[in-house]
């Protein structure tokens, strides 16, 4: 693989070889970062276009000035101390959290031992023992913008052109609340023959049996083919199913921050999440969503009936949704707020 940072000041290790919402991060922050300081990622599973370094590289660095470590992940946060600690090269050491629990004991001694914390949300700052500046998420608003032709790209994709489509992206897990928008599903569609479900993401081996379940209670009401999972799809394809939507449903039972409704936003669709993780800071309750209490069915399929029986309104949401995700909610500004920080940090 070319090596297009052969000296990086920062280096971001992602070491999971499947897509995450972390691995996610990485792969939309660097290439943007990259434009402001020399950075590159470590680790498997990273598209090729991304500046990289191979592990063998970021463990034998050259020694001759400080450098960063910007890890996300316990895993990482351990190699980043064997790093400095036992090959003695010269990291700095910095961890973004997003979780919103209580950390465990091992995860606070490596905590402890960073120069340096990133908090995704005052309410993830709010677990940690230690000061963290919070920076929020930002999405690419060039990525995730409206589509020109929304009726031309939902044929592209096979998609009805006429339909209502909700979409609601991530794992297919009860952690996400996906039984809470079945559930809504069976009880809104019946009535509304235009309105279709789309889920898109994997099912690992031990949520087969929930996600078996959903399918079993779908085809048995008849709707199989207006609830639909639609698997794990390539990125690009998931940006494209984002820009078909009318209306998101993000109603996780908890999450640490939750990107999908910015992504969503940003490309004209209004979202209904539940309070948790940083909806409550990124969506404007009743103006570019709604927001619901977590676990609550009835109010999630009230919320979305809402906007589903309201054409001017829901366009309009979609309208604002855009505008607040483009001011207050760039990517740029993340990168911008972290490369200051790695500054300090190398001053």
């Amino acid at each position: 693989m070319p090596d297009p940072t052969p000296d990086p000041l920062i280096v971001a290790p992602n070491l999971k070889r499947r897509l995450s919402g972390v691995t996610a991060t990485v792969v939309r922050l660097i290439p943007v970062q990259a434009r402001m300081i020399a950075i590159a990622a470590t680790g498997p599973g990273l598209p090729p276009e991304l500046p990289h370094i191979p592990l063998t590289r970021a463990a034998t660095i050259p020694r001759d000035r400080w450098r960063v470590w910007h890890a996300r992940r316990n895993t990482e946060m351990a190699l980043g101390l064997i790093l400095r600690h036992v090959l003695r090269r010269r990291y700095r050491l910095l961890f973004t959290s997003a979780a919103q629990r209580r950390h465990t004991g091992f995860t606070r001694w490596l905590i402890r031992q960073q120069d340096a914390l990133v908090a995704t949300s005052p309410q993830a700052a709010s677990y940690l023992e230690r000061p963290a500046q919070v920076i929020l998420h930002g999405v690419d608003t060039q990525v995730f913008q409206p589509a020109p032709d929304r009726a031309a790209l939902r044929r592209e994709l096979g998609l009805d052109p006429d339909a209502l489509l909700i979409g609601c992206f991530g794992r297919i897990r009860a952690q996400k609340g996906i039984d809470l928008l079945v559930q809504a599903g069976l009880d809104l569609l019946p009535d509304r023959p235009r309105a279709q479900i789309l889920m898109t993401g994997r099912i690992t081996q031990d949520q087969q049996g929930f996600a078996d379940e959903l399918k079993a209670r779908i085809a048995q009401a008849g709707l199989q083919d207006r609830i639909r999972f639609l698997g794990e799809l390539p990125w690009d394809q998931v940006v494209r199913h984002y820009q078909a939507l009318d209306l998101f449903a993000a109603p996780a039972r908890w999450e640490g921050f939750g990107l999908t409704p910015l992504e969503a936003m940003a490309c004209g669709v209004p979202t209904v999440a539940a309070r948790v993780g940083a909806y409550e800071t990124l969506i404007r309750d009743g103006q570019t969503g709604s927001l619901i209490a977590p676990g609550d069915a009835p109010a999630l399929t009230a919320a979305l009936a809402r906007w589903l029986d309201d054409d001017a309104a829901r366009a309009q949401a979609g309208a604002d949704a855009r505008a607040h995700v483009t001011a207050n909610h760039a990517i740029e500004g993340e990168a911008q707020a972290l490369v200051d920080l790695y500054r300090r940090m190398l001053a």
